[in-house]
This record gives C-alpha cells, sequence and structure tokens, in this order.
C-alpha cells in the first residue's frame, strides 16, 4: 500500500451548548480533518481532535498544522506498507506531538481497513456490536443549571454522567446530583487543577462519601506520586488521563499503583496503534479501561465507537450522539445512541460517509501534498 496524496483541512463547527472547564470555555472547535489517498483514488479519513489552546495538553490546531505539513505527511508519502501499525515508524524521530501524529494513524487504519473490505472495529480486533455510552458535562452557572442539564442527559437514556470539577465547584455539586440520581453511574473529572493543599485534599476526600465510579486526573499530569497518595486515601478508583500519552507513562504509573482505572484516548495517546497497545497492557494488568473524547466531529467519534468495541473496554465510554454537541456532524449518518447505546458499524472502514459538502462549507483553511 502506498499513500499518493495527503490533504489537511482546518474544519470549524460550532457547538449546541458551550462547555466549561476547570481551565477554559469553549463555544465551537477547531479541528484538522486528515485524508490519505492511496494510488487506486481510495480515501482514509482522520481527525486531529486538539484544542485550540494549550491547557489540556501542549499542543494547539496551529502546531498540529505545522507538525502534520512539515514532518508527518511527507514522513509517509510514497512510503510502502503492508499493516496500519506500520505507519508510526516513518515518523519515528518526531518526538510527542500526540494529537498530530493521531489524525494521521487513525486514516491510516481507515484507509487499511477499507482497502482490506471489513469495519474498523473487526480491523483492531473489536468484539462488540454495541458500545455504552457516557456523558461529560461541564461547570455549569449554578447548581440548578448543572442539574437541568443532568436531567436532559438522563431522560435521553445515558446511564453514566461525568461532571467537570475545580476548586470550589465540586463537593456540593456532587453532593446535588447525587441526592437526586442516587443510583447514577457518576464520576468526576478534574483535569488536573487540584494540589496537595490541605483544602484541596479536604475536598477530593470529601468526595469519597458519594460512591462516585472514580475521581479522574485530580492532580497535574507529570505529578503521578500525588495520585498514588490520593489512591491509598480513598475507596474511590483514581482515574488517569493526561498523565498517560505513553505505554511508557502507563507502565510508571501502573508501577506506583497510581490508578484503578484508565481513559484511553486515541488523540493523547498518539492514534488508535498505541491506544490499542495501552488496552492490551491494562487489561493484563487488572485496570479497568474506558474511552474519553476531545469533542470530535464524527470522523473521531466514530474511531473512538471502533476502539470502544474491544473487549477491556468495561466501562461507558465518551462516545455519545453526534447532536450532543453538533447540530449537524460530518458524517452520515451521524453517530446515534439509543438508551445510551451506539452500534458499532458493520460496513468496511469508518462506517460511515463523509459529509465533503458539509466539510467544504466549513473548512478554513487547506493544504494538499
Amino acid at each position: 500500500m502506498r499513500v499518493t496524496a495527503a490533504r489537511l483541512h482546518r474544519v470549524r463547527l460550532p457547538l449546541v451548548h458551550a462547555f466549561t472547564t476547570s481551565s477554559h470555555r469553549k463555544a465551537g472547535l477547531d479541528h484538522i480533518l486528515v485524508e490519505l489517498e492511496d494510488s487506486s483514488g481510495a480515501i482514509g479519513w482522520g481527525e486531529i481532535a486538539s484544542p485550540s489552546d494549550p491547557y489540556y495538553a501542549p499542543e494547539t490546531v496551529e502546531s498540529c498544522w505545522h507538525i502534520a505539513e512539515r514532518y508527518l505527511l511527507p514522513a509517509v508519502l510514497g512510503q510502502e506498507w503492508d499493516e496500519p501499525e506500520q505507519v508510526q515508524e516513518f515518523w519515528a524521530k518526531v518526538r510527542g506531538n500526540q494529537f498530530a501524529k493521531a489524525g494521521v494513524d487513525v486514516a491510516a487504519w481507515v484507509l487499511w481497513s477499507t482497502l482490506r473490505d471489513v469495519p474498523l472495529a473487526k480491523a483492531l480486533g473489536g468484539t462488540r456490536s454495541e458500545v455504552t455510552a457516557g456523558v461529560s458535562l461541564g461547570i455549569e452557572p449554578t447548581i440548578d443549571d448543572l442539574l437541568a442539564e443532568v436531567r436532559r442527559q438522563v431522560d435521553a437514556g445515558y446511564p453514566r454522567v461525568k461532571l467537570k470539577i475545580a476548586p470550589g465547584w465540586d463537593v456540593e455539586p456532587v453532593r446535588a446530583v447525587r441526592a437526586q440520581y442516587p443510583e447514577l453511574d457518576l464520576h468526576v473529572d478534574a483535569n488536573g487543577i487540584y494540589s496537595e493543599s490541605a483544602d484541596h485534599l479536604a475536598a477530593l476526600l470529601a468526595l469519597d462519601e458519594f460512591g462516585l465510579t472514580m475521581i479522574e486526573q485530580p492532580f497535574a499530569p507529570r505529578n503521578l506520586l500525588a495520585h498514588t497518595r490520593l489512591q491509598r486515601a480513598v475507596e474511590t478508583p483514581v482515574c488517569l488521563d493526561e498523565s498517560v500519552e505513553t505505554l511508557e507513562d502507563l507502565e510508571t504509573a501502573l508501577s506506583l499503583g497510581a490508578l484503578r482505572v484508565l481513559n484511553i484516548k486515541v488523540s493523547r495517546m498518539g492514534g488508535l496503534t498505541a491506544a490499542r497497545a495501552a488496552h492490551d497492557l491494562a487489561q493484563q494488568s487488572g485496570v479497568a479501561v474506558w474511552c474519553g473524547g476531545m469533542h470530535e466531529f464524527g470522523i473521531g467519534r466514530a474511531a473512538n465507537v471502533a476502539l470502544s468495541s474491544l473487549p477491556g473496554f468495561t466501562l461507558p465510554s465518551d462516545v455519545s450522539a453526534s447532536d450532543k454537541y453538533y447540530a449537524r456532524d460530518v458524517v452520515t449518518p451521524p453517530v446515534i445512541a439509543r438508551s445510551g447505546v451506539v452500534q458499532v458499524p458493520e460496513s468496511a472502514g469508518l462506517g460511515h460517509g463523509v459529509d465533503i459538502h458539509l466539510i467544504a462549507a466549513n473548512t478554513i483553511a487547506t493544504v494538499e501534498l
């Protein structure tokens, strides 16, 4: 197999509901869509779902565009390969830049599975025909606003709700949600904003009484020892997200006992190749995994669904329906959740058509190599 052309499209879509985390607020997103085309004219689509600002991770849309155009795509063009896992070897000298790598890696997997006439999930080794989805809710102006948003998602059938938290917006919002939904699969995500100060630790320890499925990424990404100490102090499982960008990160965290749950994000780990390997290692180590999201458009969301079909993904994943985030998505049909369940596509490749007209109408920059 040989890629003969590659294209990048910077696409801008508004969110149907603004989303606030401990670090920033967003009402719309710019993501970079990747096209890899082989000599037969077949196309594999991928998505670089990096944030616009360097708050979640160091990468931004601009940095990903530069890395993909200057380093990753030139490394792939014209190279012969038989399996999608080989593609990452072409850019082995490039350090970091996981989001940029992820978009190209996913495109290679989609191209390969399309040409082999197999669904992406099956190509990855998936065993499920459907995936249980959860939703992630941002920080709202008031607790009443939060409860109204939780009600909307519970009424839509989602069995798991994740709440973003930050110092000053943690114990009381969680208490209010738990009081109304005593049986709901509920967990919290801090995006690394807490420290081991007395007041921050008191809040994190207080969360232990609410029967949460997990406390996700309370401390800064590199502060694995703080996560270890917290996990020893609470019954609630600690989940790592930003801390694990590579398999070596995961091995270190496992050795330290810093987690009992792993959020595997295709974007954060550099693509489906690395994400699948992280799934395998976590499964061998007895650590529960689920697939997190970056508010992907439909291309990245479909890749997440395919990954979530692997057997180790035993917790609900962030693969909620397209209409949770976008009035109109870039794939046809859009990703659909019924009673909190998403069907794993059975057709070849991505399993969805790509709406090139919508992409063209919302593209603010493009380049072809």
